[in-house]
């Protein structure tokens, strides 16, 4: 059974979970106006919030006694992949379904609408 947070944790864990909120909404923003505006270089940027984020996590996860139960500390390291991870996932599932509504829209003026419809 996991043991419960002392009071005195309470200011670190409050922080620390602001902290993962905040850094994991900017590694988000960084990363997708990097993208949508071509800027290599806030990438870096991205990715020191996201570090910034992993600390935090661990503040977190020790404060509030997750790392000394297995279970706790696998969804710990999940969720930090998944941070991770999802921008990339959500960036290429976005550029393929736009590039699939485009090619759908190269055919349609290919292909007079005229001439799709029946008389």
């Amino acid at each position: 059974m996991i043991e419960p947070a002392g009071l005195a944790d309470f200011f670190t864990i409050f922080f620390s979970s602001a902290m993962v909120i905040l850094l994991g909404a900017l590694y988000a923003l960084l990363f997708a106006y990097a993208r949508i505006r071509a800027m290599p270089v806030l990438m870096p940027l991205a990715y020191l919030a996201y570090a910034g984020l992993f600390i935090s996590t661990l503040f977190l996860a020790q404060a509030a006694n997750l790392l000394s139960h297995p279970l706790w500390a696998t969804v710990v390291a999940c969720m930090l992949l998944g941070y991770l991870l999802a921008p990339h996932g959500i960036w290429h599932l976005c550029v393929g379904t736009h590039a699939a509504g485009a090619e759908k829209d190269a055919v349609t003026e290919v292909i007079p609408e005229s001439m799709t419809k029946e008389a």
